[in-house]
């Protein structure tokens, strides 16, 4: 086969998308035989397939030939491409040097031309590397506007999308929701180039999943694994789409598959160099392997999500409330709400912060209270059913650890009804336990034993082995820990509820001076000095 029955064929299999059959028939000749076109689908070839090598030495010699035929406005889009190949390969101050490049050349070009849009599109990310969110969004605004104007299908797109996930840290989270679906029309409908198409995926699943808008990331993660399977040979976005594959399979409580996908989302990400991503896939690993009881494998992944720059939490904090460190989870938890600056990030925060700041025992009553407040609030305003269960299940803990089960009873019927609605089973067996809590402390025992049996089955069945263990406790107690009676069980249990004495003696109708004498024996039995470190035994203990 001749030279030009090989570049007629790469360029047909090119538009049929097959990458693979493209790049091969490209690449049996010399790069310096080729033209500026196919150079150019070489590149996007080669960048789907992987073969980074090729895609910068394709791109390059792209960008000397428009250089020396005068083609300004393509270099400046070539010199756009190598910039975005060498960022997302982590050679961040590579990519920086063709972006000043391409702004450079920019200057020679009328002002108002296409690739005006692409060079503002990397000053959006320069914005954004330096948490200028401000400035980022009004430069997605403007890439919107040029693509629009210019009928640019992949500026257009990737400008929404973009303008998308910044309003979503404005806080604006309908709004943003709702440039996502805009970008996805061009998506959807073949408009957008590949590597666009892609990157529009992933941006858009990610802002759903920092939102707990868990529908629209399981839908689109449908889309995109349907997306990447049509393209033969297809390695670009393919970590990504196994970490979006195993989050929702953690949802649905398939955890060996999440896993399995996690591992192969960090094997491919680290063949690429893309190390962040690697630790966001790692710190998913770890918090699937904590859920199901293993709690070392979680630690590993954690700490090797840390080397590759991504800190794990909040599941590090839960990993130590989990190993009975509770003070260091507290402190940590605080440290991490402290940081979250926005209400996306903070929100990813609470709902562990409630639980850990309640292990804490009642000096943590009141901390726990204002996360679980803030965080219905931010769910009333992002409008997403998850974070709403999210919220609903916090209110219901903290009315629980107060000592008002029938305040929690409604917040945690509505967090079950919501999960289910997702098919969360994992999520509605974690409700179902405080339900059984709450039934039990007011006294309605044969209910609070059907919720409680019902969980422990069905963690049980999901390989949640901890969890199970902790309410096959509760289901069959032992008699009171540490010699304890059972009422001295009874003051503990107020005591962690932040009772003083006398309304714990008011309670139980006993005087104070015999609440005091419990007190003691309780301080004595468990080797504790104050009411606080009592407090944090009943926790670890479920006794409350």
């Amino acid at each position: 086969m001749g030279v030009v029955d090989d570049l007629v064929r790469a360029r047909e299999t090119f538009e049929r998308g097959d990458w693979l059959a493209a790049f091969e028939a490209w690449t049996s000749h010399d790069l310096a035989t080729l033209a500026c076109d196919d150079l150019d689908e070489l590149a996007t070839a080669a960048f789907l397939l992987g073969r980074r090598r090729v895609t910068v030495d394709a791109l390059q010699r792209a960008f000397t030939l428009h250089v020396e035929s005068g083609q300004t406005a393509a270099a400046v889009r070539t010199a756009f491409r190598l910039c975005m190949t060498f960022d997302t390969s982590g050679e961040q101050t590579v990519g920086a040097g063709w972006s000043a490049r391409a702004r450079r050349m920019l200057a020679d070009l009328d002002e108002d031309v296409v690739e005006r849009g692409y060079v503002t599109y990397l000053q959006m990310h320069q914005r954004l590397a330096v948490g200028d969110f401000a400035g980022a969004a009004s430069l997605a605004e403007a890439v919107v506007d040029i693509g629009r104007r210019h009928a640019d299908p992949d500026l257009t797109a990737i400008g929404l999308a973009s303008k998308g996930r910044l309003l979503l840290y404005a806080g604006q989270v309908p709004e943003g929701l709702a440039h996502f679906d805009e970008a996805m029309v061009g998506v959807a409908a073949g408009e957008v180039s590949p590597i666009f198409a892609g990157s529009v995926f992933c941006v858009m699943i990610e802002g759903c999943q920092e939102v707990s808008d868990l529908g629209r990331a399981s839908a689109w993660t449908t889309a995109l694994s349907r997306w990447c399977t049509t393209q033969p040979g297809l390695v670009a976005f393919t970590g990504q789409c196994a970490v979006h594959r195993g989050q929702i399979m953690r949802l649905h409580g398939k955890f060996a598959l999440a896993v399995e996908e996690f591992d192969a989302a960090i094997e491919r990400y680290v063949a690429a160099g893309t190390v962040e991503a690697a630790g966001l896939a790692l710190a998913e690993r770890g918090d699937v392997l904590q859920v199901l009881g293993d709690l070392d494998g979680a630690e590993s992944s954690y700490d090797r999500a840390a080397e590759h720059g991504y800190e794990a939490q909040p599941g590090l904090a839960l990993l130590w409330l989990a190993k009975g460190r509770i003070t260091t989870a507290v402190a940590v938890i605080r440290r991490v709400l402290a940081e979250a600056g926005d209400p996306v990030h903070r929100c990813r925060v609470l709902p562990a912060a409630v639980e850990v700041l309640l292990a804490g025992g009642p000096d943590g009553l009141a901390e726990a209270r204002t996360s679980a407040a803030e965080l219905e609030a931010i769910a009333a305003t992002f409008g997403c059913d998850a974070l709403t269960a999210m919220a609903a299940h916090s209110r219901g803990r903290v009315e629980l650890a107060d000592g008002d089960a029938s305040g929690a009873l409604p917040y945690l019927r509505k967090a079950t009804s919501l999960w289910a609605g997702m098919d969360a089973v994992h999520e509605v067996a974690r409700v179902r336990v405080d339900v059984g809590q709450a039934l039990r402390m007011m006294g309605d025992t044969e209910s609070a034993e059907r919720e409680l049996s019902r969980a422990r089955r069905t963690l049980r069945d999901l390989g949640a082995v901890l969890a199970a263990e902790s309410v096959g406790r509760m289901l069959r107690p032992e008699g009171p820990p540490d010699g304890l009676t059972a009422r001295e069980v009874e003051v503990l249990r107020l005591v962690s509820a932040g009772h003083s004495n006398a309304q714990i003696a008011a309670d139980l109708v006993l005087s104070e001076k015999t609440v005091a004498r419990h007190l003691s024996n309780i301080f004595t039995k468990l080797d504790v000095g104050s009411r606080t470190a009592a407090a944090a035994y009943a926790f670890e203990h479920h006794l409350v």
